[in-house]
């Protein structure tokens, strides 16, 4: 395992292929994860292995595309490459930490990848800088959804993938409006939690989810 330093200077045009390329392995993936920060829902990451004569154009940080693009290219990445997407529960988010099960959803994500691939990634590029504990070589880039086409291309997945997924939930849970606010803690989602109460895809160990310390006396009594 090694670290890259944050790619912000160098990807200023957005991310390339050439990490891919210096790696001079014959399958390198990029793993990327969405959904640490909002008060309800999994963690959901992706693991992708880009074809690199059928990349998509217009591959970028999920984040800074617009939804439209993003399902476009959530539909042309994986019509052109092999992927895995693995999640982290919300039980398993309170507990272990968010941290912790998002690099948990890491690995099934490079562990699905393998199953449809038949092997495990030579070397795999993973966003953070936070050793995922994979069962392949991995390379640590920061800012990588920002430099790394494939890390850009898994965080596509992950994202769409989790969106798809609230946009379900929410038909279960009217109220929260989670097919636009995705679990996050918008003003309508905060508000929802205070007249209805939290469901059981929320995050108890979340903030403003958490017991108070009062609480916690009183439950213990």
């Amino acid at each position: 395992m090694n670290i890259s330093p944050s790619a912000t200077d160098r990807t200023a045009a957005g991310p390339t292929f050439e990490l891919e390329r210096e790696a001079g392995l014959p399958c390198v993936a990029g793993v990327d994860e969405a959904g640490r920060g909002p008060l309800a829902g999994p963690v959901v990451a992706a693991a992708v292995v880009l074809d690199r004569n059928r990349i998509p154009s217009g591959i970028d940080d999920s984040k800074v595309l617009k939804e439209p693009d993003r399902e476009r290219l959530f539909a042309e990445i994986t019509a052109s490459a092999p992927f895995g997407v693995g999640t982290g529960s919300v039980a398993e988010i309170d507990r272990l930490n968010i941290l912790q099960a998002s690099l948990l959803a890491m690995r099934r994500a490079v562990t699905a990848l393998a199953w449809h691939i038949g092997q495990m990634p030579d070397l795999a590029l993973v966003d953070g800088n936070r050793s995922a504990r994979l069962a392949c070589p991995e390379r640590l880039v920061v800012g990588g959804d920002a430099a790394s086409l494939s890390i850009a291309a898994a965080s596509i997945i992950a994202k769409v993938t989790r969106d798809r997924w609230m946009a379900g939930l929410a038909g279960q849970h009217a109220g929260f409006r989670w097919e636009t606010n995705r679990g996050y803690a918008t003003a309508h989602h905060r508000l929802a939690l205070t007249i209805l109460g939290p469901t059981p895809h929320h995050r108890r160990s979340f903030a403003p989810l958490r017991p108070t310390k009062h609480e916690q006396l009183r439950l213990t009594l």
